[in-house]
């Protein structure tokens, strides 16, 4: 019964920065902007609720350092996709290598690599209860109310959307906004559950999060599920590590590498089933 505790708890944590993540993107792909840089938003959430939440020894501003910083970098998605026209993939992942230079760099800093050894963490209780809110906000907008309709006309076609008098820039921005939004929250939630800031402590979750946000075919309450399901794969990996499985101790790298094999095989398994926003990466 201990154990089945410990896996069901162990499994909320692992899928809420998933899930976070996952809503994150499904705002800025539902409005038609391809989202890679996931994780780059996640990492530098991270480092900077690290970094300011250590600093001052107070957890809720480096939460709000996280919001902000992952923000930033969300704007800086829309600058370059909206103002710029970049090819959405390559801003994508010239932010994800943005941000692991940038956090790598500040870890290795030699006023900063004593401070994240240490981290202080906002309640989780408190945590839990911000994302609960802001996810019943965001699934009633999307199901239920205008807000979702323009989101989806945008991601649809934004020449159409334009020609009804929408202005399909300003709504990318703004889903970007809360794609930042969440991405900081999710940072803050991995400080939460750790102890200390490490190099790509994200770990590919952004990428999860995008994979299953495809899997499902970019709708909320699966998407809850599909991340309720990674997030179990990946509590699975911490049970079975060291266990005797056949008479063999598999190595931990095995187990570590579980989540993403069931990713891919997922992806693979279930390529061409789901279709995407037609204005997905058009501008």
């Amino acid at each position: 019964m201990n154990e089945f505790v410990t896996f069901f708890t162990n499994t909320l944590s692992l899928a809420v920065p998933l899930v976070l993540a996952g809503f994150g993107g499904l705002l800025s792909e539902r409005s038609g902007v391809m989202n890679i840089a996931l994780e780059g938003k996640l990492l530098v959430g991270a480092c900077a609720a690290a970094v300011v939440g250590a600093l001052t020894g107070n957890p809720y501003l480096g939460m709000v350092a996280a919001l902000v910083a992952s923000t930033v970098l969300s704007l800086a998605h829309a600058e370059l996709t909206q103002r710029y026209r970049m090819d959405h993939i390559v801003a994508g992942m010239a932010l994800n290598l943005i941000a692991i230079g940038a956090t790598n760099y500040v870890s290795k800093l030699e006023q900063f690599s004593q401070t994240l050894s240490g981290v202080v963490r906002v309640p989780q209780a408190v945590l839990a209860s911000i994302i609960l809110v802001l996810i019943a906000v965001v699934m009633a907008v999307i199901l239920r109310g205008r807000g979702g309709l323009h989101l989806w006309a945008v991601g649809e076609d934004p020449v159409k959307a334009r020609l009804v008098g929408l202005n399909p820039v300003a709504i990318r921005y703004l889903a970007l906004l809360g794609t930042g939004l969440f991405c900081g929250l999710g940072g803050t939630w991995i400080m939460a559950n750790a102890s200390g800031f490490t190099d790509g402590m994200t770990a590919g979750r952004g990428f999860i999060a995008l994979a299953a946000l495809v899997l499902v075919g970019w709708r909320p309450l699966p998407l809850l599920a599909a991340c309720l399901v990674f997030g179990a794969v990946q509590s699975l990996q911490l049970v079975f590590q060291g266990v005797p499985i056949m008479g063999t101790v598999w190595p931990s790298e095995v187990w570590a590498a579980m989540p993403y094999a069931v990713t891919l095989l997922a992806l693979a398994g279930f390529a061409g089933s789901t279709k995407p926003p037609a204005g997905l990466g058009v501008q």
